[in-house]
């Protein structure tokens, strides 16, 4: 199993960039699937970002062209790269990690706060 770590997140002004990464312990990190989530104040929490144990990504409609998200095997470690970002971006941001297409999201990490200020 793996154990998810956010770390990156903090306050930047609109139009900026935060790059969040999430490090993961374990020796089979290159089978795991991994999700990044957010949950805003008083909203449920949302998928933003996947990238498979393949190298296959899929992005929330709202930030594709603006987040981009990769995986280092080697570094154990998954990045979520966020430009032009807006204050509806504000939120907690969370790591996830799975195996398997249709496996649930098994491990989360604490999540990183992200604030976006106009």
């Amino acid at each position: 199993q793996v154990q998810p770590v956010e770390s990156g997140g903090g306050l930047v002004q609109a139009g900026g960039s935060l790059r969040l990464s999430c490090a993961a312990s374990g020796r089979t990190f290159r089978d795991y699937d991994f999700g990044w989530f957010r949950q805003a104040p008083g909203k449920e929490r949302e998928f933003v970002a996947i990238i498979t144990w393949t190298g296959n990504i899929y992005f929330l409609d709202s930030v594709k062209g603006r987040f981009t998200v990769s995986r280092d095997n080697a570094k154990n470690t998954v990045y979520l790269q966020m430009n032009s970002l807006t204050p509806e971006d504000t939120a907690v941001y969370y790591c996830a990690a799975k195996i398997g297409e249709y496996a649930k999201w098994d491990y989360w990490g604490q999540g990183t706060q992200v604030t976006v200020s106009s």
